[in-house]
């Protein structure tokens, strides 16, 4: 029977797999993402052309079964997408572009959500570095001939959990997590642009994935004043509800909740695609302690703020700022939480997590304690650390006396005296001085 061996070895070298599927993540300043979906790990070597632009994949003994014509290529630099034999068993696929792209490629391993992937990363040429794909202004405070020093805002970064290959949560009716903290994301930017004091930075701007690291590198890099990672996650158990907020543990998960979630959203990686062998970083994956003990104080209070307005829109899990150890959180020297606005497994809860009107209330509940706390302790360096003993605000839709006497961090009262209301009713446009709290 040893005559079978060589029949067995040569029999394995001619297996066919399959690409069954390719999808396209158009990512900000023209990044993009291919991902192939295979039915096995395969080798492949990877070239590009000029004249026109192309990347070129001859992938071992394999064959092309998605039609390459239903791939969106919309937003994409990929002109078009090609496939057909290269010698006798081999696949050669050809990704054309509008311009040159740099690009690297690697596999991925099966995960809970994949099997075996392949993956091509377009780079755009190198340009004008923009952090985060927002232009944003942060000079340091200088002296005028005045005397006086310039002061900037509070730089808030906003990091809507998931996105592109990394769908997060899904609950009942395909309810995503990744649109919809990305929505909710959108509309608190929104509502921080037009605050003075304030300028947001919008880490994923659209649907594509960005690694755990480099959400908090974007932040370092734009100088954020504080980190908040909103998500929406599930439980093995659909009865689970409430909206949490979590910091950064220095001994481990505060409940058995809070440490299954951060499992979950540790995974994440794996998930969304990078490239393993980065996996173990240890300069970007290790905690600075120094750092995070100056400013554990600093987050407990801002999530407190965070919680006690959640807790008027939505019933809340823990009803204090628990731990755990989130990847996303690490290595930020500044107050950094992650905000669970509900669990998207509980079928209540998902409908109202899928809710425009709801989401809106979600942002103005975190927008209003982040702020409020701002307002209360500024830093010293900050426009609101020179703020004048009153200010103007403007009303807008939605506003009432109550809802901006919270935010402001003033009372009611107060708001009244010094505007001389003489009852709570408010009209669009209308002026209020705000009193220092």
């Amino acid at each position: 029977m040893k005559w079978l061996l060589p029949l067995v070895g040569l029999f394995s070298v001619w297996v066919q797999a399959d690409v069954r599927d390719v999808r396209i993540w158009p990512g900000p300043d023209g990044d993009t993402r291919i991902v192939l979906d295979l039915t096995k790990a395969l080798e492949h070597r990877a070239f590009d052309l000029s004249a026109p632009s192309r990347v070129v994949l001859d992938i071992s003994n394999a064959r092309m079964l998605k039609d390459l014509d239903q791939v969106d290529l919309t937003g994409s630099p990929v002109r078009t997408l090609r496939s057909g034999r290269h010698g006798q068993n081999d696949l050669r696929f050809v990704i054309e572009l509008r311009e040159g792209q740099e690009f690297r490629t690697f596999p991925l391993p099966p995960n809970d959500i994949y099997g075996h992937r392949l993956v091509v990363d377009l780079t755009a040429r190198p340009t004008p570095r923009v952090v985060g794909n927002q232009a944003i202004s942060i000079p340091a405070p200088v002296k005028q001939s005045t005397g006086r020093t310039v002061t900037r805002d509070v730089i808030v970064a906003i990091d809507a959990g998931h996105g592109g290959e990394d769908p997060g949560a899904i609950g009942p009716g395909r309810v995503m997590e990744k649109h919809v903290v990305l929505a909710i994301a959108k509309e608190l930017q929104r509502l921080l642009q037009d605050e003075p004091g304030f300028t947001p930075l919008l880490i994923r701007t659209g649907d594509y994935y960005l690694g755990l690291r480099e959400r908090a590198s974007k932040a370092r890099a734009a100088g954020a004043d504080f980190f908040i990672s909103i998500h929406a996650d599930a439980f093995k158990h659909p009865s689970a509800r409430g909206g949490s907020v979590f910091m950064l543990s220095d001994r481990g998960a505060s409940s058995e909740m809070a440490s299954y979630l951060a499992d979950k959203e540790n995974q994440s990686d794996s998930i969304g695609g990078v490239k393993l062998e980065n996996a173990d970083d240890h300069l970007a994956m290790t905690l600075v302690d120094l750092s995070m003990t100056n400013k554990r104080k600093e987050s407990v209070q801002l999530g407190s703020h965070i919680l006690e307005q959640m807790g008027g829109i939505a019933k809340l899990h823990k009803s204090q700022v628990e731990e755990a150890n989130f990847m996303v959180l690490k290595t930020l020297s500044v107050p950094a939480l992650l905000v669970e606005t509900g669990f998207i497994s509980n079928p209540q809860e998902a409908r109202a997590l899928a809710d425009r009107n709801y989401q809106k209330k979600m942002a103005r509940a975190i927008f209003t304690g982040t702020t409020r706390y701002f307002r209360r302790f500024p830093p010293d360096n900050m426009q609101l650390a020179q703020a004048p003993a009153s200010r103007v605000y403007v009303v807008r839709r939605g506003d009432t006396l109550s809802d901006i006497a919270v935010r402001e961090g003033v009372a009611v009262t107060a708001l009244r005296r010094a505007n001389d209301l003489k009852s709570d009713q408010l009209r669009i446009g209308q002026q209020l001085q705000i009193p220092r709290s």
